[in-house]
């Protein structure tokens, strides 16, 4: 019974409890407004404007980040970055940041992780590599606004994603995965090599990833490797409700991994805000709003399908197939 509420009504009863909590984020955006314009020469005054605001920054909605990439440096020389949509797929589209400029580059596709939070969180590497690569980068979609008629997303899906972005991007790419796609790219690449495929990448990076996560084990690690994969399934996946497109689609969702990653450093999380707090009311406006840029994105999270997520749970933290050699994708084994 406990799991059936849990599967079914969870997501709707956070929905409701949005609700009931608008009009009064709404309120304390306005008693915030109003003390900062009538108020905001007096402690007393910026005080309850501050008080506002934390209490309006943790109730509402965060929507997706932009990159908002306008230009970068190369060789001293400012270049305009335009971003675009090369290729759209139901759970991914792939984002080209094309430059303004006649300088032929190495191509990089940067795999982003398909989880809790956007690709944007990925910004800073992107501007770090766009002086010195072409730059693409994977962008998934929230699975609250994909219906349910449009099909699931798997594992070997992700693999199968990664191999066609490649071929999209042509001949010479290097690619760079950054955590949780690194097995997915590995086993991609892998049997791109095994096909003598003509874009076998040139390079592949691959930072911070599960490869073999029996490895020095983490705390995720652990948590993952002590209980079945019925116990996530009864315990971490839920349904989107009818307000959505995504409606009655199986999701791992982004407030259960939001709340996860805040307990693994819950008392940080309450200093910054502290901090924010006391920023606000000493008018240390540079401090507070690198206090809310960085928020803003890490507050803004998404849904993401069920099916990958307990494949990815069973495959890389349960049974270890990659390192074990019994990975197979698509009905055949990666090498």
């Amino acid at each position: 019974m406990v799991a059936f509420f849990h599967n079914n009504y969870l997501y709707t009863l956070v929905e409701m409890q949005k609700q009931v909590m608008q009009p009064l984020s709404a309120l304390a955006e306005a008693n915030k407004d109003f003390h900062e314009s009538f108020f905001s020469e007096s402690k007393y005054g910026r005080s309850v404007a501050a008080s506002y605001e934390i209490f309006e920054r943790m109730t509402k909605d965060y929507p997706k980040p932009q990159f908002g990439i306008k230009h970068t440096q190369i060789n001293g020389k400012d270049v305009k970055i335009k971003q675009r949509t090369i290729l759209s797929k139901t759970f991914c589209n792939l984002l080209h940041f094309g430059k303004d400029s006649k300088i032929k580059q190495p191509k990089m596709l940067v795999v982003a992780p398909m989880s809790g939070h956007h690709s944007t969180l990925l910004r800073g590497t992107v501007e770090g590599l766009l002086p010195y690569f072409d730059v693409y980068i994977t962008d998934w979609k929230d699975s609250r606004g994909i219906p349910i008629e449009d099909g699931y997303f798997r594992f070997d899906d992700f693999v199968n994603y990664t191999r066609e972005f490649i071929r999209e991007m042509g001949s010479g790419v290097n690619v760079l995965a950054v955590c949780q796609p690194s097995v997915p790219v590995l086993a991609a690449v892998s049997l791109m090599s095994e096909d003598k495929e003509k874009c076998v990448p040139a390079s592949m990076t691959l930072m911070g990833g599960p490869i073999d996560s029996r490895k020095n084990p983490t705390e995720v690690n652990d948590y993952a490797a002590e209980r079945t994969i019925h116990w996530f399934e009864s315990n971490a996946i839920t349904k989107i409700p009818m307000n959505y497109p995504g409606a009655g689609r199986s999701v791992y969702p982004g407030f259960t991994q939001l709340f996860g990653f805040m307990a693994m450093n819950l008392q940080a999380h309450m200093q910054a805000h502290m901090d924010l707090f006391n920023h606000l009311v000493e008018g240390d406006g540079e401090s507070a709003d690198g206090h809310k840029e960085f928020y803003n994105e890490f507050l803004s999270v998404m849904d993401m399908p069920a099916e990958f997520y307990l494949d990815t749970v069973n495959i890389v933290f349960k049974k270890h197939l990659l390192p074990t050699g019994k990975l197979v994708c698509n009905g055949r084994k990666v090498d």
